[in-house]
């Protein structure tokens, strides 16, 4: 039973990654698609500020983590192994409105980078699915009062 198992999930890993492969999308265009999408954000008068506070001098860790997490979700390398929403609910700037800022420049970048619409499609959807989740879990929890957790 274990060896069955042991297959399907390699079997499924195998097809996510075809599926991957057949919208151009690889290791490289992943690297790419977070280079310039971080390119843009630190750029962006609204966004710029929020990162560098919250990153500083620590870029090359951060690029590091969103690649691992991206090539987790479309090539299922389970690189990343994170839990982002308690870092994103220490920063104290972010506001619901900077959520339609980053996806637009997300998408943005993917009309600029995408090797195919499919990847284009592919990304936005899960971009638009990730911000709804930090947006509801920042600041739509029922046990949240004015961002703060209520003890």
């Amino acid at each position: 039973m274990t060896e069955k198992r042991q297959r399907s999930a390699e079997q499924r890993i195998a097809e996510k990654q075809a599926e991957a492969a057949a919208m151009g999308v690889d290791e490289a265009y992943i690297s790419d698609l977070i280079d310039e999408f971080y390119t843009r954000v630190r750029a962006d008068e609204t966004l710029g500020p929020i990162f560098e506070g919250a990153i500083g001098d620590h870029w090359a860790p951060h690029l590091s983590t969103m690649k691992d997490f991206w090539s987790s979700m479309v090539l299922s390398t389970g690189r990343y192994q994170g839990r982002p929403m308690p870092k994103h609910m220490a920063l104290k700037d972010i506001q619901p409105e900077h959520f339609e800022t980053w996806l637009e420049l997300f998408y943005q970048t993917l009309k600029d980078t995408a090797p195919t619409q499919e990847a284009e499609d592919w990304f936005i959807d899960r971009a638009v699915r990730i911000g709804k989740s930090f947006q509801l879990a920042l600041f739509y929890r029922p046990d949240m009062r004015g961002g703060v957790i209520d003890a």
